[in-house]
């Protein structure tokens, strides 16, 4: 395949994906919901955390930070951050304990009730993520899943599922900054003004 026929068709993949996303009235009302839960969080002096693997990690880094520095309004912090941070601390209990356990193990002393966790995976089946979403349901910390199509396990362990409708890691990935992207700037106008 040549470059200018792989540029069209992986752009029409995304377009397709964003088109899919944007009729489907059940996965806006997840998104609307979402930020409904989150704007709740911040008034009531409570913090979202975000976790993920890989480019999941990546995309988890980048949208604390929207919160926790600005989106489009100058305006105060947001406290957010990205569970993955301290390579430290994810070295050491990846080391002495396991992979698995790096979220669970840091929600488990950061989190506090009313607090919401984001998990973004694509296949909806990190271990990590789901053992974290474990602590948080007895924690009453609220959980919001970025998947993709299915929802993979995930699915039946959030409060709020946001699947983008597609099987493509690189185009839930581009689903999920999107949707992220919305989030981010429903909370900040809901909030700030």
């Amino acid at each position: 395949m040549d470059g200018k026929r792989l540029i069209d068709e992986r752009l029409r993949g995304h377009i397709e994906v964003m088109e899919a996303f944007a009729s489907d009235a059940s996965l806006k009302e997840s998104l609307l919901k979402a930020a409904e839960v989150v704007t709740g969080c911040f008034r009531s002096g409570g913090k979202v955390y975000f976790c993920g693997n890989g480019g999941s990690a990546a995309d988890a880094q980048h949208l604390a930070a929207e919160f926790s520095g600005k989106f489009y309004i100058d305006r105060d912090v947001l406290p957010a951050e990205a569970l993955h941070c301290n390579t430290s601390y994810l070295t050491a209990v990846s080391n002495d304990y396991s992979y698995d356990i790096i979220y669970s193990r840091l929600i488990s002393g950061l989190g506090r009730r009313g607090d919401v966790l984001v998990g973004i995976s694509t296949s909806g089946n990190s271990a990590n993520i789901l053992k974290a979403f474990e602590v948080c349901r007895q924690k009453g910390i609220t959980t919001i899943a970025f998947t993709g199509a299915g929802g993979g396990r995930m699915k039946d362990m959030a409060d709020i599922l946001i699947n983008i409708p597609s099987t493509d890691t690189p185009r839930i990935q581009e689903g999920h900054i999107t949707a992220g992207h919305i989030l981010c700037e429903m909370v900040e106008k809901a909030i700030f003004a």
